[in-house]
């Protein structure tokens, strides 16, 4: 599993929440109304945005000491830099696994008898696709 530390500018606003940034990750911003929330929503920012590099075949930036990071000119007195850590696995995980709506036909009179039976429709594709292409289950 791909594992991430990265240093992220942690500036409070105005409303008691902060917004985030990652000075090695251009364009990877997010923001909390408290720091219990602002953390989780950083560490899933990062992940998403590393997950993606990763898909796209992107250098991952090697990431900065933190007592190297500059504040941004516009940055509050109050800002400062911790460390976040994030996977890419469940990111990817939860993508692979979500699910996908397929339309598909089947003689009336089947669907009538199924329908009768609460055959579960999903349930039954997904499992004959499996067998069909001989994987094991995953999910």
């Amino acid at each position: 599993m791909a594992r991430y530390i990265y240093p992220a500018i942690f500036d409070p606003s105005q409303d008691g929440g902060y917004t985030v940034t990652f000075p090695d990750l251009p364009g990877c911003v997010t923001e909390g109304d408290d720091l219990g929330e602002t953390l989780r929503m950083a560490a899933e920012a990062m992940a998403l945005y590393l997950y993606c590099a990763e898909e796209d075949g992107d250098e991952i930036p090697t990431p900065s000491e933190p007592a190297h990071v500059s504040f941004p000119e516009d940055a509050s007195d109050d800002a400062f830099v911790t460390l976040v850590v994030a996977g890419t696995e469940p990111v990817r995980d939860e993508i692979r696994n979500r699910s996908v709506k397929k339309t598909l036909t089947i003689p009336q009179w089947l669907n009538e008898e199924s329908e009768k039976a609460g055959v579960n429709f999903s349930q039954i594709l997904q499992s004959a696709l499996k067998e069909r292409l001989g994987l094991i289950d995953r999910r």
